[in-house]
């Protein structure tokens, strides 16, 4: 059974580039909305990232499937005219320019608004739109380290970057998030709103416990594979090689892991274990018991153990071990050179067939939408 998918019939204009705000309108169009691109005529920078995928960028590939491209040239008045035309008729408009840009177009917010009360705004940024850092450049890896991130993540000796790009991709998930708010908000009031969505106050409220401990003085400390304020929860070495990660969330966890699996359970009612705290006092010798344990079974013994034990744990894959995993989902999305197949999106709908568009050419709607929102006159001129 064929059934709609929840936002068909919206139209979403995104002036959009690398990779936060595509996040953020690619969502919206897996979700059924009308995505229309607009790239400037040389194209969304991100087509250049790589070319790793039949010639194609991975990251466009990945970020931009079900959307039309249309091309414009925000110094034209022609191209003005369409962008005016669009919005127009739009519902939301997605927008990642350099702050004050469009202001300087003579597109500021408060105009937008009061010429198009319904649409629903949504702006990405790296600082916000105003403040002492909005006209700085921001990309992922700055902000992992202006935002402390970076701070607390690695190993003991330097900081280290999210191997993703994580501060794009959640800022754009932020913004599909108020997006939808927004959406559900209009559908009630018929108004629509002014949203401002930036990479460092996404990062900044992900920091809160970090900063939490910090204030308290107790700044965390980088431990690598481990964690923070729980023992034993990190890696281990089996007598292969292999490496496996446990995590113990509470004393009973920890009295199967000792009694059953590391056959201590003298370590159960030890002062220096018994607790979760004292466990992260006496983090050497906690994880030092754990390690030798480890050591002393071969791969196939240790997982027969923690299985048995109910322990969670997992692999340290590398990308061998990804690609063959037995929970990774992948579907074929077309693409102007050929299919590629990406991993499925999270959420699954029961009973609902998931569709996804192909990835747009470079301008390969342009023509079309021109005629349908200038009239073909205006579009062959």
């Amino acid at each position: 059974m064929s059934h709609a998918r929840p936002l068909e019939g919206l139209l979403v204009v995104s002036l959009e580039q690398a990779v936060a705000a595509p996040m953020a309108s690619r969502r919206l169009a897996d979700a059924g909305a009308r995505v229309i691109k607009l790239e400037r005529p040389e194209g969304d920078f991100a087509r250049g990232y790589d070319k790793v995928v039949h010639g194609q960028s991975s990251y466009f590939l990945w970020l931009n499937r079900g959307k039309e491209s249309v091309l414009v040239d925000m110094t034209k008045r022609a191209d003005l005219d369409l962008f005016e035309a669009l919005l127009a008729k739009a519902d939301v408009f997605i927008q990642n320019l350099k702050p004050g840009s469009l202001a300087r177009l003579g597109y500021s917010f408060e105009s937008l608004r009061a010429r198009f009360p319904k649409l629903i705004i949504c702006s990405i940024s790296g600082y916000g739109e105003t403040g002492p850092y909005a006209a700085r450049k921001a990309y992922d890896l700055l902000i992992q380290t202006e935002a402390g991130l970076a701070t607390v993540t690695g190993g003991p000796e330097a900081p280290g970057r999210v191997g993703v790009s994580i501060v794009d991709l959640s800022t754009g998930n932020n913004a599909y998030e108020a997006i939808l708010e927004a959406l559900i908000a209009r559908g009630r009031s018929g108004e629509g709103c002014d949203i401002r969505v930036s990479m460092f106050d996404t990062v900044a409220e992900w920091m809160a416990v970090p900063m939490l401990h910090a204030e308290a003085g107790n700044p965390p400390q980088r431990v690598g594979l481990a964690h923070p304020s729980i023992a034993p929860y990190g890696t281990f070495h089996t007598r292969d090689g292999d490496a496996i990660l446990i995590s113990i969330q509470s004393e009973r966890e920890w009295a199967v892991l000792a009694r059953d699996v590391m056959g201590k359970p003298e370590m159960i009612t030890d002062p220096r274990f018994s607790t979760g705290t004292a466990r992260v006092a006496n983090r050497a010798a906690t994880d030092g018991a754990v390690a030798a344990c480890f050591a002393s079974h071969s791969t196939a013994v240790m997982i027969e153990l923690l299985n048995a034990a109910d322990i969670a744990y997992g692999r340290v894959s590398d990308f061998d071990t990804l690609l063959a995993h037995p929970h990774l989902r992948r579907m074929t999305i077309e693409t102007p050179n050929g299919p590629v197949k990406l991993p499925e999106p999270a959420a699954q709908v029961q009973g609902a067939a998931r569709r996804f568009g192909p990835i747009p050419a470079l301008g390969s709607h342009d023509a079309a939408v021109r005629a349908e929102f200038l009239g073909s006159v205006r579009a062959k001129s």
